[in-house]
This record gives structure tokens, sequence and C-alpha cells, in this order.
């Protein structure tokens, strides 16, 4: 790892973000002989490979297993017991996901890419703020990627997130998800397989929104099958926690009382504090650069 960084040196090349495509393009440009810094707030690796695709799946992977042990009854087989430890499927969770960032880190190094830890701030086309350090580039890449997008209602600070979801220190018992799209049905599924009583909320009246007609269908009636409870056409208006229970009050008058409740309402640019307007740079509704 690059611990001694050179805030006078002058880049080629300066990167703000090290997920996949941060991590890509920095090493490209070093391999041409560029010099490079890549920068990153947390850890090298990005949303699909700690907070995303990755991590999600090896839940989904552990979760299917239940099922797996129920068909296998159909087969002659015979479970007298089996129980499942939700802090040790984090824990092994875990353990990959330090060992991808390490292949991350091993592949910057090797290219020579400089990696500096911080949140970025742009100063001007050319120039960035990092920890009150400045460094200064020829150019510099925007590749931030994205955060979940949090809904502005009262009680939403008690929402998690999916990056929340993978580090839970307990499995919840019930859990109301918001929203209908993938994210928020892969981990419906994850939790109703491995126990939970799940309930899903969402404002529209089928979900998947802009996917195909027979699989918005099939996929609806395989989370009934589930006993994965969805209530359409309607909105979380609040939230509210006493003691160990959250209270979700929904549109129409009716309200939930559960463990947790998952956002899972779409993504947005992670753009926020970064000094793009004040340089001119124009950024839409969401925050994505036009």
């Amino acid at each position: 790892m690059i611990t001694q960084i050179n805030e006078k040196i002058k880049y080629d090349l300066i990167v703000i973000g090290a997920g996949s495509g941060g991590v890509r393009a920095a090493r490209i440009a070093a391999n041409h002989g560029a010099k490079v810094a890549i920068i990153e707030s947390v850890k090298v690796g990005g949303t699909c490979v700690l907070r995303g695709c990755v991590p999600k799946k090896l839940l989904v992977y552990g979760s299917h297993v239940a099922q797996e042990i129920k068909d296998a009854e159909g087969f002659g087989w015979s479970f007298h017991s089996f129980n499942h430890d939700w802090g040790k499927l984090i824990k092994s969770k875990n353990l990959e996901l330090d060992r991808l960032n390490k292949v991350y880190l091993n592949l910057l190094e090797s290219s020579g890419v400089e990696i500096i830890y911080g949140f970025a701030k742009l100063l001007d086309r050319n120039k960035i703020a990092v920890n009150k350090k400045t460094f200064q580039a020829k150019k510099i890449l925007i590749s931030v990627g994205g955060k979940p997008f949090i809904p502005n209602i009262k009680g939403k600070d008690l929402f998690i997130t999916s990056d929340d979801a993978l580090d839970l220190k307990n499995l919840p018992s019930k859990i109301v998800i918001y929203g209908g799209g993938y994210i928020a049905l892969e981990f419906a599924c994850i939790f109703s397989n491995l126990g939970s009583e799940v309930t899903i909320v969402y404002r529209g009246e089928k979900i998947l929104r802009g996917f195909d007609e027979d699989v918005r269908d099939r996929i609806t009636l395989e989370l009934k099958n589930k006993n994965i409870n969805i209530l359409k056409n309607k909105n979380i208006i609040s939230l509210n926690k006493k003691k160990d229970l959250i209270t979700v009050e929904l549109d129409q008058a009716s309200k939930l009382s559960v463990d947790q409740v998952l956002c899972a309402t779409g993504r947005i640019p992670n753009t926020c504090e970064m000094g793009l307007e004040s340089l001119g740079v124009q950024l839409g509704s969401k925050g994505e650069i036009i």
C-alpha cells in the first residue's frame, strides 16, 4: 500500500473513486506511462465488490440452502435439526470482501498507481483537495459511483439501506422493505429464506417497473409462494421507534410494527459536496453530471 504521498507532485491523471471503473482507468493510464493517483474515501473495490453484487450474492447463495434442505427431504433425506448463524454468514462474507479488496490494491500498486484515502473536493479543473492537502493533475476523472436514495419522510434516520443490510448484527424477525426493484426483491428473498417475516411496500401497481410483464407477474407469484407479503399502491408516511420496534405508518391509515425497515428506493450519483457546481459543471436533478 502506498503510504507516502507527495502533494507537490503534479500527476498526469487523478481518478476520484476506486470502484471498478476508476481502478480500471487508473491502471490502464499508468500502464501507458502516466503518473496516476486514485482517491478513495472508504475502501478500494467500489459498489459491486463491497456493497452490491458480490456480498449480496453471497447472502443469496447462503439463503438458498434452506430451500435445498427442504427439497432434500423429498429425496429421502432426514434432518433432525439445523440452525442458521447469521453472524457467521456475515463474518464469512467480510473475509471474502477483504480478500477482493487486497486483489484490487495489488492491481493498483503493481501498475504504479498511488492511492490516497479521503474525500476529494474539486478546487478547479486541475486541482483537488483531500484531507486539507492539495493535489494537481493535467486531467481529473470523476468515477464516484452511486449511493442509496433515502426519501425525505418523518423518521427517515430509522431506515437502513442495502449497504447497512449487508452488515446487520442480527437477522430481523420482521422487516419491511420499501421499494419494488430488483435490489428490494433480492433482499426480500434473502431475509425470507432465512426465516424473517417480510413485507414489501411499493408505491406502484406492479413490482419491477420497466421489466418484462410476464417476468413481473411470475416473480410476484413466486414471492407470494414464499409467504412474502406485497402491499401495492402504498407509501411510507413516517417511521417511529419505541424500544426495539419500529412503527411504519402507511398512507390510507395503516400501520406495521417491525424490527427493521430497509429502504430500497433506488440509487443516486455520489456527487454531493464535491464542488462540481461551483466550477460550472452542470448537474441534473439527481446529482448526475449532464
